[in-house]
């Protein structure tokens, strides 16, 4: 009778592990009814309404001198704070904001700096006081600066004096529209000795839909503009720290350079660890020779990530930091697939926890991958999934020359097929489109452009994500690439994000950058990848110490890995790639140069740089080699063709 039952229960075991492979059942669970969860924390943001603690700051106040709030919560170079001490660095400054600048309650306070413990304790003095900062890129000037900070409608721009060499331009500007410039450090917040609790009134008849914080977009495709993040959706995020999100506990510690004004660190790093007790370990911004000594001097057991951030330690030198720490979970977002399992066996990281969110975006979607099935996506869907989740999201046809949804003679939109490319949109409520929906700060009708109507049926609505992503038959979701990044050439679509994966694995490349040119007489865009060679190695025939770079090599390489089309019909040779504040690589520049020489002499000229040199794959050959004037004029002539 034993071994029969034993029998049995063997058998149970393995029908349960086979179900669960085919139909994804541990993954759907995990993941559940958004709708349910949604409501569920929705509930708990009412309840801490009712209680009026909807503050990031009422969790350091509710944990201040309590067993909790001796727990570590700040790590920075060699300085650290416990909970209770931060919150008691909070009044002091709370104070100087409140009696000596006059900053009233519900006004809004533009913050610009570098990462740094000061940067936080303003941004949650702010808070204590019933204000909201807008959180500056403080890679930003000129007019792009300016434009962010009277954007927000502050009278106040509080500046880390480390940049006030890009701010100090401004500043008669700035004083023209009304808004003072006061520059911070270390040592001007830590000569504020006004001890007293700040004001509970401050604090009070605080709604769940007031601004919380303004997260600027990177302005890549113009100026920056201001995402509201509400009271509501800040409370939410200190609420993932203890969810299958990311399932943080007092005692993991979160290492992130990634900057502070942005919504990674911001509310994937130091929210959800503040809601959870962790610990927040701060480095001043990304660097390969200071990324490993930080995480093992300070024992990191969570590392955040972008994805260009992991080639760049890839890329790096082999260290005997590069095994040895403590960290079990890399939790973050854009993890290339060339990248992936390099990142994972090189560092020894048991877990990849890839997800995809948008400070300016509806949905969030996980991936804690540990083996080769789920390896490059952005979560995984069973049945279950789509019971619960599938009339919610959706993936829809898009043409990439128009940017515009492909419609069917009914002139409603294509759903996407397993394996076919989508953008990725998510239901609204038509009765009620504003609520819970991203919005734009001063700027209605960016908001609205993000809205499709009668998408499936007459009268629904539906949130545009402006990214493509595919479901293959597996139930694996990949992201595919940005709308706008993807190009038509030859009647077929490019992603630029796929076929710089597969340039970027070519050994002698440390970096690349595809995207589309115009090409002269030619239909379309052609593919054209901008590559920063490793280390050691030369391109120009003139240059002796080093390795030669092979074109040749590279042709055969991407020859043999893409489909004809993809194949890049350029490369441009450069000295670096040019990244937004937040890693994501700008190629506005790069697409407006084209490859018009002249162009790209004058641009080079203009900065004091060398002249990229400009490398093509002639019709029907198998290496690349220098792209002239003649060829140029070849082209534009029609007596060759791509």
């Amino acid at each position: 009778m034993a071994l029969s039952l034993a029998g049995v229960a063997a058998g149970g075991a393995a029908l349960a592990a086979y179900l669960d492979a085919r139909y994804h059942i541990r993954h759907d669970l995990r993941d559940g009814n958004r709708k349910a969860r949604l409501e569920a924390t929705m509930a708990r943001v009412m309840e801490k309404f009712q209680q009026n603690k909807l503050l990031i700051y009422h969790i350091l106040e509710d944990r201040a001198g309590t067993q909790e709030g001796d727990l570590v919560f700040l790590i920075f170079e060699d300085r650290q704070w416990t909970y209770t001490e931060f919150f008691n660095a909070l009044q002091p400054i709370g104070n100087w904001l409140l009696k000596d600048l006059g900053v009233k309650k519900g006004e809004m306070v533009a913050l610009d700096g570098g990462n740094s413990p000061e940067w936080i304790l303003l941004w949650l003095a702010l808070e204590g006081i019933g204000a909201a900062p807008a959180f500056i890129n403080c890679n930003l000037t000129a007019q792009s600066l300016q434009h962010s900070v009277e954007l927000s409608k502050a009278r106040y721009l509080l500046a880390d004096s480390d940049i006030s060499h890009l701010v100090s331009p401004i500043e008669a500007g700035l004083n023209e529209s009304g808004i003072k410039t006061l520059y911070y450090s270390p040592q001007f917040l830590a000569s504020f000795q006004d001890r007293e609790p700040l004001p509970a009134s401050r604090r009070e008849n605080i709604s769940p839909l007031d601004v919380s914080c303004l997260i600027y977009t990177s302005g890549t495709t113009g100026m920056p503009k201001g995402t509201i993040m509400s009271r509501a959706r800040e409370l939410s995020l200190a609420m993932t720290g203890t969810r299958h999100e990311m399932v943080l506990k007092p005692g993991d510690r979160m290492y992130t350079c990634l900057p502070l004004f942005h919504g990674s660190a911001h509310g994937l790093c130091v929210i959800p660890s503040i809601g959870s007790a962790s610990t927040v370990i701060l480095s001043r911004k990304f660097s390969h020779r200071t990324f490993w000594p930080e995480v093992h001097q300070h024992q990191a057991t969570h590392i955040q990530y972008v994805g260009e951030l992991c080639r760049y330690l890839v890329n790096a030198p082999p260290s005997k930091l590069d095994k040895g720490h403590k960290v079990r979970v890399a939790w973050g977002n854009g993890m290339r697939p060339d990248v992936w399992e390099e990142f994972r066996q090189r560092f020894d990281i048991e877990c990849v926890h890839e997800l995809y969110a948008a400070t300016d975006g509806l949905g969030f979607s996980t991936n804690p991958n540990r083996g080769d099935f789920s390896r490059n996506a952005i979560g995984v869907r069973g049945k279950l999934w789509h019971w619960w989740n599938g009339d919610r999201e959706k993936r829809i046809i898009i043409d990439p020359d128009t940017q515009e949804v492909v419609r069917g003679q009914d002139g409603f939109a294509i759903e996407a097929k397993a394996g076919e490319a989508g953008e990725a949109i998510a239901r609204l409520d038509p009765a009620a489109p504003d609520q819970g929906t991203p919005t734009y700060f001063a700027n209605h009708g960016a908001s609205l452009k993000r809205r499709l109507a009668d998408v499936f049926e007459k009268g629904d609505l539906w949130f545009r994500s402006g990214d493509l992503m595919r479901l293959d038959a597996d139930g694996r979701l990949f992201f595919v690439d940005r709308l706008g990044d993807t190009f038509r050439w030859k009647s077929e679509n490019v992603s630029t994000n796929e076929v710089g994966d597969v340039v970027g694995a070519f050994p002698q490349i440390a970096e690349a950058n595809v995207y589309g040119v115009l090409a002269p007489k030619s239909d379309g865009r052609a593919g054209c990848a901008a590559i920063v060679p490793m280390e050691g190695v030369v391109t120009s025939p003139g240059e002796t110490a080093g390795v030669s770079f092979d074109f040749k090599g590279l042709a055969e390489h991407c020859l043999t890995k893409l489909p004809r089309y993809a194949v890049p019909i350029f490369v441009r040779v450069v000295r670096q790639l040019e990244y937004t504040g937040t890693m994501k690589l700008q190629k506005g520049r790069l697409r407006s140069e084209g490859v018009d020489l002249e162009k790209i002499e004058e641009s080079a000229k203009s900065k004091g740089e060398a002249v990229d040199t400009v490398y093509w794959l002639p019709p029907g050959t198998r290496e690349y080699v220098p792209f002239r004037n003649k060829d140029l004029q070849e082209l534009k002539g029609g007596t060759v063709r791509l």
